[in-house]
């Protein structure tokens, strides 16, 4: 896989999560079944023949929010013997394994915290559309074009993901596209994000160039993993990829096996 991807990824479960009670800024844990299925996640979609490949990433991305950090925690990412950018929230032995080497920076970034909700922080859906009943505002309430009294605008989050997509594609994925397809392979370009549910499917609709207003029609649940790309090894044609392919990374099989039949011949002849 040449062209570069870039992998969401939706904190795991916690309480509010599980009500439907929107969580901009406050800080709360994973729930135990939260943290084991993040754990599975890390086991079924990071290795070198999986999904997320390690050694393949550019750089990290994560939200500042803790259960955004405790997720990554358990993904079993980051070599363990390198530090962190904030102090664990949980201990190392409840990581998955580490699958292959990771050269990847972790950064923390406000642009991808989750959407302030303000107003309507820790309430859910229908309780907001009660209050706006009350307080006589026409029509339903629809996040993507109304955003949130006391917190952000569409506009708002829109300007903060417009930054983090040109970070993305500056810094770790335009040298990409300067190779050929199956050189660029050779090198890191993958990126990981580690954040929340509006947040992710607000990126979603700005990396493909969609407006907020338009509004997603595809959902991202707690603890789910998405994929971005590019058409036709493009970097102006930048696409959803609806079915990310597990690698193999064949030429290094074959080297590997080479090795072995070296070493044994060695064997045999001493």
């Amino acid at each position: 896989m040449g062209t570069p991807r870039v992998f969401i990824i939706r904190h795991g479960e916690t309480e509010w999560s599980l009500n439907g009670r929107h969580t901009g800024i406050t800080e709360l844990p994973l729930t135990a079944n939260g943290e084991k299925r993040i754990r599975a996640t890390g086991r079924a979609m990071v290795g070198n023949d999986r999904l997320i490949v390690p050694k393949k990433l550019a750089h990290i991305y994560v939200s500042p929010r803790r259960r955004a950090q405790r997720t990554f925690e358990l993904l079993g990412i980051r070599k363990k013997d390198e530090a962190l950018p904030w102090d664990r929230h949980g201990s190392a032995d409840d990581d998955a394994p580490n699958h292959s080497p990771c050269a990847a920076g972790v950064e923390v970034t406000e642009d991808i915290r989750e959407w302030d909700y303000g107003d309507y922080e820790g309430i859910t859906s229908a309780e907001i559309r009660e209050i706006r009943k009350r307080e006589g505002l026409p029509g339903t309430w629809d996040i993507w074009r109304d955003g949130c009294p006391g917190g952000e605008s569409p506009e708002q989050v829109t300007e903060r993901i417009d930054r983090l997509i040109k970070d993305i594609r500056e810094r770790w994925q335009a040298a990409c596209f300067s190779r050929a397809k199956d050189e660029a392979a050779k090198e890191p370009g993958d990126v990981l994000i580690v954040a929340h549910g509006h947040i992710l499917r607000a990126f979603a609709q700005r990396w493909v160039g969609h407006t907020l207003q338009e509004g997603p029609t595809f959902l991202l649940e707690a603890g789910g993993v998405g994929t971005l790309s590019y058409e036709h090894h493009n970097i102006n044609e930048p696409a959803i990829l609806l079915g990310g392919a597990f690698i193999v990374d064949i030429v290094e099989e074959k080297e590997e096996e080479l090795k072995k039949k070296a070493k044994k011949i060695e064997e045999l002849e001493s």
